[in-house]
């Protein structure tokens, strides 16, 4: 029995890792680029949706955008067409994240954001999709095989998404020339803000 859990656990480990690593390869350069250019140059705030295991990640890569003074919220896609929509401006950059792209809460959202005018970044594995179409950008994350039996449960592509935009927040980082003390005056808290505050006097 031990002998089979832990093969389990270390097949999941094996897979994860390699999609992380296949990403290096897989994913295109120029998109990556032109994300990291979008994020840099918006003026008003990176808004990211997704439902779902997608919008996991999504509050992820908000919270890392904050984290370097990159203004970011997640927006969840059910509330948006209640009215939320409301938050998203015109010189903000949105981030929809849908494996496959045919998800209808954020498919729903296109039409208001087209009529806004802003700029939209499609997350996806499905290039021919709608809300790939429809996007300015479109960032393909596509990953070989999910853990699961079912190689349905959205785990190493969730994570393939997290990390590859951990990969962008570490880029801008250094782009932006970012500092320790401007870590430290939003991360004031916790044994990250205790380290850099002792650092910082």
């Amino acid at each position: 029995m031990a002998a089979e859990r832990w093969e389990y656990v270390e097949n999941t480990l094996l897979i994860e890792s390699e999609t992380i690593k296949d990403l290096i390869s897989d994913v295109s350069k120029e998109a990556v680029f032109q994300v990291i250019e979008e994020i840099k140059a918006c003026k008003g705030r990176v808004v990211v949706a997704g439902c779902g295991t997608s919008g996991v990640a999504a509050k992820k890569i908000v919270h890392s955008l904050c984290c370097i003074e990159r203004p970011a919220y997640y927006l969840n896609p059910s509330d948006a067409v209640h009215g939320q929509l409301g938050l998203v401006q015109e010189e903000d950059l949105i981030i929809l994240l849908s494996k496959g792209g045919k998800t209808s809460e954020i498919a729903s959202l296109i039409p208001a954001l087209k009529s806004k005018n802003v700029k939209m970044i499609a997350v996806t594995e499905n290039v021919d999709s709608i809300i790939a179409k429809e996007a300015d950008i479109i960032l393909k994350v596509q990953v070989k095989r999910e853990p699961c039996p079912f190689n349905m449960l959205a785990t190493a592509s969730t994570l393939a998404v997290i990390s590859l935009f951990d990969a962008i927040t570490i880029s801008l980082m250094h782009e932006m020339n970012y500092t320790k003390d401007q870590f430290a005056v939003i991360h004031p808290g916790g044994a990250v803000g205790e380290q850099l505050l002792n650092k910082s006097r």
